[in-house]
């Protein structure tokens, strides 16, 4: 049992609370996946968050699925990124970069190569993609064969190594919310007949390769992974019937030193609990829709060692203060969450106190 404002170290940083900023996609980069030029105000505003896990950022032209989101692969977007943590260390904070790969939840018209998706299987989700042409539905993707599955795993450990070339001080594994880690995991978009399909061992080899990848490049206290068990989302349906390989991925991930492991999770019932257990490690919470005044309230039970807050902490750059002094929180702007490169409804959301 923790409390909030008590300092925790993951890996070998330090950090003053246990409240971290979840990640959260902004549609606000460059065409090249250069972070846009706001983006180094935006993270430093809210680096008293302590730990700040960036948008989804694509480890290749393959992993792009959505308009303007960043990329970690070329000379242009390490130098963007390296503007973005030099601004964070400066106000304090400390920052890792999700690493996100989607899949099959692409479409040619967003990427730099404007070709067909890639997934485990030919299987497409059954949903539509916004485009600079408007809605269109997401194509059937192509199935990787095993030799692509192998480069996109190195796909993965050089986004890493480039992450950490920017100033970064690590990466997170997206491997939830039906991108493509999640597609391999997955039993409704994993038909493959290789060594990465089938069995639930078979399932999660791809998620375990892309973290040990990453954990020999970068070091495994630089390394983390989120998982989402349970999610229904990107025409995945999971319930329940996924939970075994999520307790087997945690048990594969106990003693790797992994910096921390990061679950989204909607459900009450034990299974969080029981892998939390089976990691032994750091565990980050984030709950979808988490109330003000629900912070704290899984520190407090034992279930998490971290909570990651996302709109809370989008709306509100000193969250922190908010919390620690009963503060009133800014109305939050959906509308522009993923809205145009300006800074209304991204760095324009005021502090209780200015400067």
């Amino acid at each position: 049992m923790s409390d909030v404002w008590s300092p925790i170290r993951i890996g070998s940083l330090k950090l003053p609370h246990r409240l971290a900023m979840a990640p959260m996609t902004r549609s606000r980069a460059k065409p090249d996946g250069t972070p846009g030029d706001l983006a180094p105000e935006y993270y430093a505003q809210r680096a008293t968050m302590g730990l700040l896990i960036t948008e989804g950022t694509q480890p290749s032209d393959d992993g792009q699925g959505y308009l303007a989101t960043p990329g970690i692969y070329t000379e242009a977007h390490v130098a963007g990124w390296r503007k973005v943590t030099d601004a964070v260390h400066a106000a304090g904070g400390r920052l890792f970069i999700q690493l996100m790969h989607v899949g099959r939840r692409s479409h040619p018209d967003n990427t730099p190569h404007h070709r067909q998706p890639v997934a485990p299987s030919a299987i497409a989700p059954g949903e539509g993609m916004f485009t600079m042409n408007g809605m269109q539905p997401i194509p059937e993707p192509r199935e990787l064969t095993t030799d692509e599955v192998k480069q996109t795993v190195a796909d993965f450990a050089t986004a890493a190594r480039r992450a950490i070339e920017a100033g970064a001080d690590g990466v997170e594994v997206h491997g939830a919310n039906g991108y493509l880690v999640h597609q391999f995991l997955a039993p409704d978009a994993n038909h493959r007949t290789d060594d990465y399909g089938g069995s639930i061992k078979n399932r999660a080899r791809f998620a375990i390769d892309v973290v040990q990848a990453i954990a020999d490049a970068i070091g495994p206290e630089r390394t983390a992974l989120r998982l989402s068990p349970g999610i229904s989302t990107g025409g995945i349906s999971e319930g329940r019937g996924n939970d075994d390989l999520y307790r087997h991925l945690a048990a594969e991930f106990a003693g790797m030193g992994l910096s921390y492991l990061h679950v989204l999770y909607v459900r009450q019932d034990p299974l969080l609990e029981e892998l939390r257990r089976k990691f032994g490690g750091v565990l980050v919470l984030n709950r979808p829709g988490r109330k003000r005044e629900q912070v704290g309230a899984d520190l407090a039970t034992g279930l998490a060692d971290i909570e990651a807050l996302g709109v809370m902490a989008l709306a509100n750059p000193d969250l922190v203060h908010r919390l620690k002094t009963n503060g009133p929180l800014n109305e939050v702007r959906p509308a522009l969450f993923y809205a145009g490169g300006g800074a209304e409804g991204y760095t324009d959301y005021p502090a209780l106190v200015a400067g």
